[in-house]
């Protein structure tokens, strides 16, 4: 199985090169036709605004119609919402492959387009259809290598795990391709299998940030607050670290609009950052 995964995924790389390597022209729009559980369409309204990982080789078509169509016979299943992912791809600046495979495919006519492992988007605007209760469209946008939040997210798990043990390179893997759910059950268990108090104040800022970019602000809050509380009590007030978790918080109640409260957590990450900065050191 991981040869053939390993296979198909190269396939795609080389037909991507082919195909749109030098394209410089309009951004891409495709579909896909899928059923979604009620609980799990909750989770994706929730997420609004926030990223989406398919975790598994995606199959989408430029054809809206074959895969509306699709979208509707799911709901003849009570148990199911039917989603019509409306997809913009822009392949100048992706960091997926993908290829069109519709000489290849069985279905030629639904002009299909196949995404490599791990293709992570960002969620847009979520509406219904035909004014039916249970069947919906959604709208996603690639990410590309410098998606601003990805990118902070990132690599604020890459600096903070460096050196760190298995089970937290785990937790940053999870995270980096996509799965976020695994990745806060992780941290959860980590949490509660601290073995100093240092370490649990480190797991509440990264389940902090997980639960601000799935937009859950109010629990990220509750997360640094169990951090800060923690920090507070073992650090001095010119502790780097307490630095991040009042920056966190700031960025956190910014989202929310809350704004004195951001301002007070950001001067407050400020006072320490001047404090240990050398006087004519500059750090953006």
């Amino acid at each position: 199985m991981g040869f053939f995964i390993r296979d198909l995924h190269r396939q795609i790389e080389r037909l991507y090169q082919e195909q749109f390597g030098q394209y410089h022209g309009q951004s891409l729009l495709l579909y896909r036709g899928q059923g979604l559980s009620y609980r799990d369409f909750e989770k994706l309204k929730k997420a609004e605004g926030g990223l989406l990982s398919f975790n598994c080789f995606l199959s989408t078509s430029k054809q809206r119609g074959a895969s509306f169509m699709f979208a509707e016979t799911i709901i003849q299943n009570d148990e199911n919402v039917g989603i019509l992912f409306v997809m913009t791809i822009d392949p100048s600046v992706t960091s997926t492959p993908f290829a069109d495979i519709s000489n290849e495919s069985y279905f030629e006519e639904e002009a299909e387009i196949l995404f490599s492992m791990h293709t992570v988007f960002r969620i847009g605007d979520i509406k219904k259809l035909d004014n039916n209760e249970r069947l919906f469209e959604v709208c996603l946008k690639l990410t590309s290598d410098d998606d601003k939040e990805l990118k902070v997210i990132t690599d604020l798990f890459e600096e903070n795990l460096k050196g760190g043990t298995g089970w937290e390179r785990l937790g940053n893997l999870l995270f980096k391709v996509g799965k976020f759910d695994k990745a806060e059950e992780l941290y959860h268990t980590l949490v509660q299998q601290a073995t100093t108090q240092n370490d649990a104040a480190f797991y509440y800022d990264h389940l902090g940030a997980m639960q601000t970019y799935k937009n859950n602000y109010l629990e990220a809050i509750r997360n640094f607050e169990k951090s800060l509380s923690i920090r507070e009590s073992i650090s001095t007030e010119n502790n780097s670290d307490l630095a991040v978790t009042y920056n966190n918080m700031g960025s956190t109640y910014e989202k929310m609009k809350d704004y004195s409260n951001a301002l007070l957590f950001h001067q407050k990450a400020l006072s320490i950052w001047e404090m240990l900065l050398p006087e004519h050191q500059i750090d953006l």
